[in-house]
């Protein structure tokens, strides 16, 4: 009974975290524009924000530092997360590569 159980836990720690592991399931975008950091604002999620054609978008990433890029005209690579915009806020993106202009 205690092998049942200790198999059952690692099989659910395995699945886990190869859930985690996962990309995000938006679509892929890119985007050119001036990248700014989020000040106040109505929605509350993302870090920093682009304005590209027109439209605002949220940005965040969690393998690079937005902050270098501050002010800098740029084209961001990233996925549009799922479940976003909220309450009338902007798209988010995941940012994964970042070039300059």
């Amino acid at each position: 009974m205690k092998k049942l159980f200790t198999l059952t836990l690692l099989v659910a720690v395995l699945s886990a975290c190869s859930m985690m592991r996962k990309m995000p399931d938006g679509d892929p975008v890119a985007l050119t524009g001036l990248i700014q950091k989020i000040g106040m604002t109505t929605f509350q999620y993302g870090t920093h924000t682009i304005t590209s054609g027109g439209k605002l978008y949220a940005l965040k990433s969690a393998s690079l530092v937005l902050d270098t890029y501050l002010d800098k005209q740029v084209t961001i690579q990233g996925t549009k997360i799922s479940g976003y915009p909220v309450e009338g806020g902007p798209e988010l993106v995941e940012v994964t590569a970042v070039v300059m202009k």
